[in-house]
């Protein structure tokens, strides 16, 4: 393989880059002292990267100063690399910054697919073989390049973390490991039909953001990307980021108005249009069910902060790879939308000092599962996820009389009864107080007596039915503190005529639907709906309450992005229809209850 590079220009680092490091960074210890510091960073701009006959990839290279051979640390997805280095707030830097990693002894390679960019070659779908196939050729060269002692790890966010288990399975000889931020394995339900229904404002805010064609245009010289890191990576984001995350939600649907290059749009239409069944979808299959061909070491990270995007993946990985178990950990962490993502640097520094310089940082003693628990602000740990000294907890939906009264969680099993809640489409045009009339949504709460902790899969049952044919069903848990302020916890839903369960694709953090063959409701006949909602640990204390809420839409049940939470609206439900819960042993919210925690923070 081989590789070529313009010539370096000497005002290329005229200006040191400044690194960055926002966000939450350890989950819950110290590591003990770095196997190096203080090395610097210096850029090599523009590799080009051979992958194929007349097909070159674009790479920066960001080096420690002082000369030598380090682990290279390699970050590879489909967007442009000319802002990663920035400390940009831009949806795509997720790559970590690079002087935070050369400063400590590694290498940094941000790379950019085919087609992107300075990369040659014809833009294809994403996470496509070819992708897999050249981020490994990106491996190979990395380690054979005269400022590489031979050893390659990965580690990045979303794109650059999904990117990781899939080329990890070709196991290349130079990967020794890797770190991956919130990603997903099953790409058809994971990310395409979340929930059984495309995701159209995801898409339409991912492809707006980053592929048009002043994304796959644009270039931004190494001079004023260190320019930019002085002032996005300043004291002043303590400033300036805050206000910006309260103007996200509107900064997320200018995006909306972008428009993309032309292949993209054409791949949004054909995954709203076309992809509905796994055989029909655009995207290709995604690792999940091969996972057993991993055998690196890795540490996977779970943001609950997403809540239709970006989850359960972590789970399938840690539960599922071939990784001997001692050599795998898996992190849930609090929940955060932060820009850019420098969430976790120094987590991975730990991790891959120890790995690759067999550094006495503490990394080996660290349990495999360590999770935030929400309400105690402190780190539980666990030796397997679930944690096996937690035991399930079973509320069952109870009424507590008319439609629009808050309705009851119980442990007792409830006598006979329903509620009904109206299902309106979004967008659709009702007559003026229709929501006097018509309630969208039921409500359901636990008095919460003595402390408890919550740290588990989430798994809502209903015994439901509708009057029309199809319709949709949103289910979300949170908390009401004692002043009345409420907090969510956690999210799911699931399209009714797509309700039967894929044992093979399930784990044991979610059930996966099968919704390739959809089966239409009888109208007024109950079926039952079994699907997941996204873990979030969490300690509740007396006179506090725990909720459930159940709608058809989204947007009723949004967290706005400034709590930190990224939510994407999606276009459900797809008819008007009356929608009922019949009461009973079907019906009811399972959880698990932890019986001791180790607290780590």
């Amino acid at each position: 393989m081989t590789a070529t590079s313009e010539k370096p220009r000497f005002w290329d680092n005229l200006i040191p880059l400044k690194g960055g490091l926002f966000g939450e960074q350890l989950a819950g210890w110290e590591p003990g002292p770095a196997a190096r510091s203080g090395l610097g960073c210096r850029i090599l701009a523009e590799q080009r990267i051979d992958v194929a006959p007349d097909v070159a990839l674009a790479a920066d290279v960001y080096l420690p100063k002082v000369p030598g051979r380090y682990p290279a640390v390699v970050a590879f997805a489909a967007y442009s690399k000319e802002l990663q280095a920035a400390g940009a707030p831009t949806g795509n830097n997720e790559t970590g910054s690079p002087p935070v990693f050369t400063d400590r002894g590694y290498a940094h390679l941000i790379v950019a697919r085919r087609g992107m960019g300075r990369s040659t070659g014809a833009d294809a779908v994403y996470l496509n073989e070819t992708d897999v196939e050249d981020h490994a050729r990106v491996i190979e060269w990395a380690a054979a390049q005269p400022w590489c002692d031979g050893r390659v790890v990965l580690f990045g966010t979303s794109y650059y973390g999904t990117t990781q288990p899939q080329v990890a399975r070709l196991r290349p000889p130079a990967l020794r490991g890797f770190f991956a931020i919130e990603m997903c394995t099953d790409f058809f339900r994971h990310i395409a039909m979340f929930g059984g229904a495309p995701q159209p404002g995801f898409f339409a805010t991912w492809m707006g953001a980053n592929f048009t064609p002043f994304q796959f245009m644009l270039h931004v010289p190494p001079l004023l990307r260190a320019v930019a890191s002085h002032i996005t990576n300043s004291p002043l984001k303590r400033l300036w980021w805050p206000q910006l995350k309260k103007r996200m939600a509107r900064v997320m649907k200018g995006f909306q108005n972008e428009t993309p290059e032309r292949a993209t749009r054409e791949l949004f239409a054909g995954l709203m249009l076309d992809g509905k069944t796994r055989a029909t979808s655009l995207l290709p299959a995604g690792p999940s069910g091969m996972l057993a061909d991993i055998a690196v070491p890795f540490v996977v990270v779970q943001n609950p902060g997403y809540l239709n995007l970006h989850q359960f993946g972590a789970y399938d990985l840690f539960e599922n790879a071939g990784t001997p178990a001692d050599r795998r950990w898996l992190i849930i962490g609090s929940p955060a939308y932060e820009l850019p993502a420098y969430h976790w640097q120094l987590e991975a520094l730990a991790f891959f000092d120890h790995l690759l310089y067999g550094t006495d940082n503490g990394y080996e003693s660290q349990a495999r599962v360590r999770y935030w628990r929400q309400g105690a602000r402190t780190y539980g740990s666990a030796c397997d996820w679930p944690p096996p000294d937690s035991a399930p907890l079973r509320l069952y939906l109870a009424s507590g009389g008319d439609d629009r009264a808050t309705h009851r969680l119980t442990p007792e099993l409830p006598t006979d009864g329903l509620n009904r809640w109206a299902a309106v489409p979004p967008g659709a045009t009702v007559t003026a107080g229709f929501d006097e009339v018509a309630n969208q949504s039921l409500a359901f709460e636990l008095p919460i007596e003595g402390e408890m902790e919550l740290t588990g899969p989430v798994t809502v049952s209903l015994d439901f039915s509708s009057n029309e044919i199809d319709s949709h069903v949103v289910a979300r848990m949170g908390v009401v503190a004692t002043d009345g302020t409420y907090q969510i916890l956690s999210m799911g839903m699931i399209r009714p005529a797509c309700r039967r369960i894929d044992e093979t694709r399930s784990t044991a953090t979610e059930i996966a639907i099968d919704i390739d063959t959809p089966e239409p409701l009888v109208p007024g006949v109950p079926v039952a709906l079994r699907f997941s909602l996204t873990p979030q640990p969490v300690v509740l204390r007396p006179a506090e309450r725990l909720r459930l809420d159940i709608a058809s839409r989204t947007d009723l049940l949004r967290s706005d992005v400034a709590n930190g939470y990224a939510q994407f609206d999606m276009q459900v439900p797809p008819y008007f229809a009356r929608n009922t819960i019949h009461y009973g042993r079907d019906s009811f919210v399972e959880m698990r209850r932890v019986a001791s925690v180790r607290s780590l923070r």
